[in-house]
This record gives C-alpha cells, sequence and structure tokens, in this order.
C-alpha cells in the first residue's frame, strides 16, 4: 500500500498541483516553527536569569511568525478542502465514462454497482486523506529532519535520544497499517454490497410493491448494512489504536529529553536558551510522525476507494470508430452471423443472427423471453460489440463508426426511459408548447395525459419520472421520439404496459414515424405491432452446454 500512489497524480488532475502547493506550504511552516520556537528561547531564557535581553526586533518578530503560522495553515485548509473537492470530481466523472463507454457488457459482469458506489458515497473517504493525511505526509518529510537537525545543532544529547525513538514509530505504523489496510478493503467491499442489494431493490420496488412483499428484502438490507456498521468499527479500532501506540512512544520520548535537559540544567550542564530550545524542538520533531498516525485511517480508507477507482479506470475499453457514420435515410443496416456470449449465462443470445433492416421501413424483433431481442437492440445502437459475426451500415462495419456521429442520428426508447427531474416540457426537448409538440403528444396518446396533470407541461417530475405512471412515462419517451424523430428509432416493448385501445395509437406513432422517412425498429410481442410491421426478424438463442 503507497501512500501517494502516482495513479492518484495521473487520474486525480488537481492531485499533482496541489502536491506541489502542499511542498511549499510544508517548508514555510518548518522554517516558522523553527523561528518560532528559538525566538521563544531566546525571549524567556534571560528574562528567566537576569541576563540582558536580545534585541528589541524579537517580539515583534515572534508576533510576526505566530501571524505567519496562522495564515499558512488558512491557505493549506482552503487548498486541501478546493484539491480534495477537484480530486474526487474528476475521479468520479471519469468512472462515469469510463463505464458508460464499456456498454451494457459491463453492467452485465456485476460491475455496474461497484461503479455507482464509487461515483456517490465510496470516494468522499478521499476528502480526508487529501484534507488531513498528505499534509501530515509532507510535513514528516520536511519538518522531521529539518527539526531534528535543529534539536542535534543545539544539544547533541537530546537530539540522539530522538533519533533513537523515530524509528519505532514508521515500525509500529506498518504493523498496524497491514491490518488497517485489510479492514478498509473488506468496508468497501461491503459497502459494494449494500450498494448493489439497495440498486436492485430500487429497481424491483414497484414490483414487489404489487405483490405485497416491499417489506421482505428488508431484512437483507439490514443484515447487510450491520456488517458495514461492524467493519467500519472495527477499522475506527484499529485506527484508535495506531494513534494510541504513536502516542505513547511520543510522549515517552519527550519526557526522556525532559528530564536529561532538566538535570543537566540542574548542574550546569546546558543554558536555560539552550534548554528551553530543545525541550520545545523535541515534541516539533515528532509532531508530524504523530499526526500521521493519527489520520492513518484516513490514509486507508482513501488508498482503499482510490485503489477501486484505478481497476475500474484501468479496464480496458475497445476502440471507437473514427469514420463519419453513413446516412442513416438511404443506408441497410445488416446482421451478418451475429451472436453474443452474455457472461455466466451459459448460452448466446442472439444465436447466429442474419437479417437485413431496410431504410424507411418498420422492422419488428420477435422472439421468446431471453432471447436477445433487447441485446440486438444494444447492437444495433453499438452500445454493443458481437462475440462473432458482425453489423454493418451500408457496408460499413458499425465498430468502425464514429459513436457520436451516428448516435446523433439515432433514437432510444427503452422500457424504463430516462427522465430527470424537471418539467414535463423539459423532458420531451422542448422550450415551448408549439403545434408539432401537441402533434407528436396526441400521436403518442400522451396529450391527454399532460391535460390531467396539475401544471400541464409545466408539472414538474421527480426522478425517473415519478409522478407519471409506467405507461405514461413510456407516452412521453414516445412523444419526445415524435417530437424530434431520427433517421433511426429503436422502440424496446413500446406497448407492454399500455392497454389494447392505448395500443392502437402507438402502433399509428409508428407508422406515422416511418411515414416521415425514419427506420423504425421495434422489440414486440404484441399482434398489433408485429402485424403492422413491414419485415419480422425473428431472434432465437443457443445453449453452449448444448452445442456440439
Amino acid at each position: 500500500m503507497k501512500p501517494l500512489d502516482p495513479r492518484l497524480l495521473k487520474y486525480a488532475r488537481g492531485a499533482a498541483a496541489y502536491m506541489g502547493t502542499t511542498v511549499v506550504t510544508g517548508v514555510l511552516t518548518t522554517a516558522l516553527i523553527l523561528a518560532q520556537v528559538l525566538l521563544i528561547a531566546h525571549i524567556v531564557g534571560p528574562a528567566v536569569t537576569g541576563t540582558p535581553a536580545g534585541p528589541p526586533w524579537l517580539i515583534p518578530a515572534l508576533v510576526g511568525v505566530l501571524a505567519l503560522r496562522v495564515l499558512v495553515v488558512v491557505v493549506q485548509e482552503a487548498l486541501a478542502h478546493r484539491a480534495a473537492t477537484k480530486a474526487v470530481a474528476d475521479l468520479r466523472g471519469q468512472i462515469i465514462d469510463h463505464t458508460v463507454a464499456e456498454g451494457p457488457r459491463g453492467v452485465t459482469a456485476g460491475q455496474s454497482a461497484e461503479a455507482v458506489t464509487l461515483a456517490t458515497r465510496g470516494l468522499d473517504d478521499l476528502a480526508p486523506y487529501f484534507v488531513r493525511y498528505l499534509p501530515q505526509l509532507v510535513l514528516a518529510a520536511v519538518l522531521t529532519p529539518c527539526t531534528l537537525l535543529v534539536l542535534w545543532l543545539q544539544d547533541h544529547t537530546s537530539g540522539y535520544l530522538i533519533l533513537a525513538a523515530i524509528p519505532m514509530i514508521p515500525v509500529f505504523m506498518w504493523l498496524v497499517g497491514t491490518l488497517t489496510a485489510s479492514y478498509s478493503e473488506t468496508r468497501l467491499a461491503q459497502m459494494d454490497r449494500l450498494g448493489a442489494q439497495l440498486l436492485d431493490l430500487l429497481a424491483g420496488l414497484a414490483t414487489l410493491k404489487a405483490l405485497g412483499r416491499e417489506r421482505g428484502p428488508g431484512a437483507r438490507v439490514k443484515e447487510l448494512s450491520d456488517a458495514y456498521a461492524a467493519t467500519t468499527m472495527q477499522t475506527l479500532r484499529v485506527a484508535f489504536l495506531s494513534g494510541a501506540i504513536l502516542e505513547f512512544i511520543a510522549s515517552l520520548s519527550v519526557a526522556l529529553v525532559a528530564v536529561t535537559v532538566g538535570m543537566r540544567l540542574v548542574f550546569g550542564g546546558v543554558d536555560l536558551v539552550t534548554a528551553l530550545a530543545a525541550i520545545m524542538l523535541a515534541p516539533e520533531v515528532l509532531m508530524p510522525l504523530r499526526q500521521v498516525g493519527t489520520h492513518f485511517h484516513a490514509s486507508t480508507n482513501g488508498i482503499a476507494a482510490a485503489n477501486a477507482a484505478f481497476e475500474i479506470l484501468e479496464r480496458p475499453l475497445p476502440a471507437p470508430g473514427t469514420q463519419e457514420a453513413p446516412s442513416l435515410v438511404s443506408s441497410m443496416i445488416v446482421f451478418d452471423g451475429v451472436s453474443v456470449r452474455p457472461e455466466g449465462r451459459g448460452i448466446e443470445a442472439p444465436s447466429n443472427l442474419s437479417a437485413s433492416i431496410p431504410p424507411g421501413e418498420l422492422s419488428v424483433l420477435v422472439g421468446p423471453t431471453g432471447s436477445g431481442k433487447s441485446t440486438t437492440a444494444l447492437l444495433l445502437l453499438g452500445l454493443l460489440q458481437p462475440d462473432e459475426g458482425t453489423v454493418t451500415i451500408d457496408g460499413v462495419d458499425l465498430t468502425e463508426i464514429d459513436p457520436t456521429s451516428f448516435h446523433s442520428h439515432t433514437t432510444w426508447v427503452p422500457q424504463r426511459p430516462a427522465i430527470v427531474p424537471g418539467t414535463v416540457l423539459e423532458n420531451v426537448g422542448a422550450t415551448e408548447v408549439t403545434e408539432e409538440l401537441l402533434v407528436a403528444a396526441r400521436a403518442a396518446d400522451f396529450l391527454g395525459v399532460v391535460e390531467s396533470l396539475p401544471c400541464g407541461w409545466q408539472t414538474t417530475l421527480g426522478h425517473g419520472g415519478v409522478g407519471l405512471s409506467v405507461g405514461q412515462r413510456q407516452r412521453l419517451a414516445l412523444t419526445r421520439a415524435l417530437f424530434s424523430p431520427s433517421p433511426l428509432v429503436v422502440l424496446d416493448e413500446p406497448t407492454a404496459h399500455l392497454d389494447s385501445a392505448s395500443e392502437s395509437v402507438i402502433v399509428a406513432a409508428a407508422r406515422s414515424l416511418v411515414d416521415n422517412g425514419s427506420t423504425v425498429v421495434v422489440i414486440a410481442h404484441r399482434p398489433a405491432m408485429i402485424a403492422a410491421a413491414d419485415h419480422v426478424i425473428e431472434i432465437a438463442a443457443r445453449s453452449l452446454e448444448a452445442a456440439p
């Protein structure tokens, strides 16, 4: 476990600049502490012994040094908080971007819960790492040798005593740190499990409520939360233990210095100014190391979170295409021997799919549940790459096409459409109510829903479309597709949550998209949508265990 992982400077752009400023403030702090100690010794010593006082500027200089120390601490704290915020934000953004770039294959591999945990609560442990631990680590590297050298120059005996105590501190830190690291990793794993359980529960909450089983998973969530709390307490227990050990060693060392200096002062072996300087410098030599031990648990938790983030960021990504997307208005889309093997399922779904999707027509994907219809849609949208075969558009492999160029010409309406907190008008992609918007809403059978809402188009929706039923959310997404149609529109079960009367409206809406020149691909089970299709594509799966 490295106290400062070089990958942190690579991925968190604000960390490198912050380390530079931390070194500068650490050097300034060291110089000010040494100046403060020597000034106090030269002011107090003559005053106690009755010898001639030093120059009159000593007291104003001491006041100035104290003021500068306060200023440096304030600057260091402000920079640390800003750097921590920026570093955590950078890592969160990169984790989200990387996970999105991996596509659904990463999600099916069970990696989405880990990414969600790190993008929300998990990386918060980096804040105390930046704010507390790193500054003390720099001070330990700069302040400890400098103050030890000055102490040794002032009083050789005190210098040797502290020098003998210093090696014991890193040894105990290493012993305790090895145990703390394992607890920190366990704590993060428990957080991942708890996050995954909560995500699954929230995703299926509507179904559980419909079946009257919404309280059932509560026991499992409580079990995971208790395990997470227990692991956190174990980590804190070890952290407090490490702090107590370091405090004991440091206090014992400072006490030895004080006793030896006091005895020599009594027998005239050292003058008062030197004695005061030695007694004040001894704790300053050990203070950075003591603070490093105190904040060591912040280091282990932060490094554990950072390592988990680096594991995600270092997973290889498929190389994106660079070619401009062909015109989807007139391009034929061809699946040639396409197969996908979902991880851990032991099947190919779809298996050896060969089909063509003509431009400007309505094509319907049919097949039994689990045959790979939604996977085929993801292949068509370039969000997933096949394990075998190719998907081409006008003869160009989809993997060679620039994703941004291609997605700017596509519209996807999934079973759970993305609806962000905001007004209904904002979620359909409009700034004002126009005739075109009303036509689209009427075609999607959504206009009556809007008129029934308390504020109409200005009604505010919650995250995921809270305020609308599942079917109404799908009609909102269809309205969005009709309002700003793309050359390629992919609809995933648009009639799944609708009655037969609404189903006919959705079928008519899909036909209107085709009439406006779009290529429409629909995943469907219901006969009405299948009957309206220009082309029906059968999707089939194959068990790999039964394969010869």
